[in-house]
Parts: C-alpha cells; sequence; structure tokens
C-alpha cells in the first residue's frame, strides 16, 4: 500500500527540496519512490534535478483543458521517479489546483511512496493540499525560533486534515552543541521524533551550482 508524506517547513530557505530528494534517493533502495514538486507557485525541484527544460510538468496536468496523460510529466532521476512542476506564472494562474487529487491518485497506483515537496507558506489552496493528501508530514526546521514557530503552525494545520507528523528533520545545523537542547525541547510539541540533524555544509550549493 502506498504511503504519502508531505516534506514542509512552514518557511523558506530551510532545505526542504534538497531534503526531499535526499529522503527520496535513501528509500529508493528499498522502494518504488516518486517525487512531487507540489510547490505550485514557487516550485525549483526542475532546478535540482535538471528538469528546468521538462516538456510536460504538473502545471500542464492542473490545466482545466489539459491534454497531456500523468505519465508524460513523470521522468527518471537518481533512481527516483520524480514530477517537476512548472515555473510560469500564467500556467499557475490558470491552473486548477483540486486536480492534484486526481494526478496523486493515479500516481498511487504505481509507486509505493510519495513524497510531496510542499509549498513553504499556507496562503492558498494550492499550497495547503499536498498537507491534506498526505498520511504523514516530515516537517523540515532549522534551530530557530521562527523556523520553529512556522513549523507548528504546519504542523497544527495538518492535524486539523488527520494528518500525523512522521517526525522533525532539522537542516543546515551550526551549533552541534546547541542542537541537542533545541531537538530535545522540539519533541515536546512535535508529534514525532527527530528524524536527523544535517550540518551546515557548501555541498549542496555546489552540486546546485554544477
Amino acid at each position: 500500500m502506498v504511503e504519502a508524506l508531505a516534506v514542509a517547513s512552514g518557511k523558506g530557505g530551510v532545505g526542504k527540496t534538497t531534503s526531499t530528494l535526499a529522503l527520496g534517493m535513501a528509500l529508493a533502495d528499498d522502494h518504488d519512490v516518486t517525487v512531487v514538486d507540489a510547490d505550485t507557485g514557487m516550485a525549483n525541484l526542475c532546478f535540482h534535478t535538471g528538469l528546468a527544460d521538462a516538456d510536460t510538468t504538473l502545471q500542464d496536468l492542473l490545466l482545466a483543458d489539459a491534454d497531456a496523460a500523468v505519465e508524460d510529466a513523470v521522468y527518471e532521476r537518481f533512481g527516483l521517479s520524480l514530477v517537476p512542476c512548472g515555473t510560469s506564472l500564467a500556467a499557475f494562474r490558470d491552473a486548477d489546483p483540486t486536480r492534484l487529487r486526481e494526478v496523486v491518485a493515479e500516481l498511487a497506483t504505481d509507486t509505493d511512496v510519495l513524497l510531496f515537496d510542499s509549498a513553504a507558506a499556507l496562503g492558498s489552496q494550492s499550497a495547503v493540499l499536498p498537507l491534506v493528501l498526505a498520511d504523514r508530514t516530515v516537517v523540515v526546521l532549522q534551530p530557530t525560533i521562527p523556523s520553529l514557530s512556522d513549523g507548528l503552525k504546519v504542523q497544527e494545520y495538518a492535524r486539523s486534515y488527520g494528518t500525523e507528523t512522521a517526525g522533525v528533520l532539522f537542516n543546515r545545523v551550526q551549533d552541534d552543541e546547541a542542537i541537542d537542547r533545541v531537538a530535545e525541547q522540539a519533541e515536546q510539541y512535535f508529534g514525532g521524533p527527530t528524524l536527523a540533524t544535517i550540518p551546515e555544509s557548501d555541498a549542496a550549493r555546489a552540486a546546485r551550482r554544477a
């Protein structure tokens, strides 16, 4: 049975997309994994995966008069099935976010794990729908008060739709000693354990530039 996980943050710049891809590649060792760029307003998975010029993307599938098939927007990279989202503002304006349900339902028939790279904010239906469609949420945080506060808001919203928290992932950590205290306190408020703490590194930026 497929499990859908929304990777969310509530705050931009915490490394959500990078974390989604890394999690997907790790899970792909034992499972069929499909990663969907569900951040339809500020999509950037395409830039991380060399799919900026993809012929068909999630945006095409969400148009009311869409004639593309779901399989046309699925690309194989890094041992994963990837569904990038386009960056056209006109297509974003014309897209029907509710069609995401149909796309996800079709993708779910041919994978073990669905990972949604979710939007950083909760300001629109297109931004919150991945949280609603997911079974559980992985909350990506930095060990800062604004990041924790925004992450709690994401968790609260997801829970209001019955989506539980799989755990939290602290990313771009610079203080190894402080993170232990922050993670211990965070577990009192978040519904899952600390899944990992990832140190700040130049490797991700260098890889993106390359």
